[in-house]
């Protein structure tokens, strides 16, 4: 039987430069990669968040600005704790609980894709 193991979502950026600072300082990721076709082309590049992969284009037709990714961590309270004392001036995000049985903390990158970090509180117990 065919087996699927991971997704690796694509998100739309602009401004590469705020870009890896979001992702890398605020986010505490790590840049893998970086590739361009020629010096002057858009960048494309794979960003991890622990297990998670993001991949990052300046490519118009790759992705369009202002997705939403779901990413589940396995502690949203200092996730939380962690981007609110960094006291950064564009985002101060809250914990949320939801009404569908989740925690979570909803920040927006620098072109406007949302990533929801959330834990299932139904798992959880």
């Amino acid at each position: 039987m065919l087996g699927y193991e991971r997704v690796t979502p694509i998100l739309r950026m602009f401004d590469v430069e705020r870009t890896k600072a979001f992702y890398t300082n605020f986010l505490g990721g790590k840049i893998d990669w970086e590739h361009r076709f020629e010096p002057e082309l858009p960048l494309y590049m794979q960003v991890s968040l622990g297990d998670v992969r993001l991949h990052l284009s300046e490519h118009y037709g790759d992705a369009s600005p202002g997705a939403a990714v779901r990413i589940e961590v396995s502690d949203i309270i200092a996730l939380h704790q962690g981007l609110i004392s960094q006291s950064a001036p564009f985002s101060r995000p809250g914990l949320e609980r939801t009404s569908w049985g989740t925690e979570e903390v909803t920040v927006t990158d620098p072109s406007g894709n949302r990533l929801v970090f959330y834990i299932d509180l139904e798992s959880e117990s």
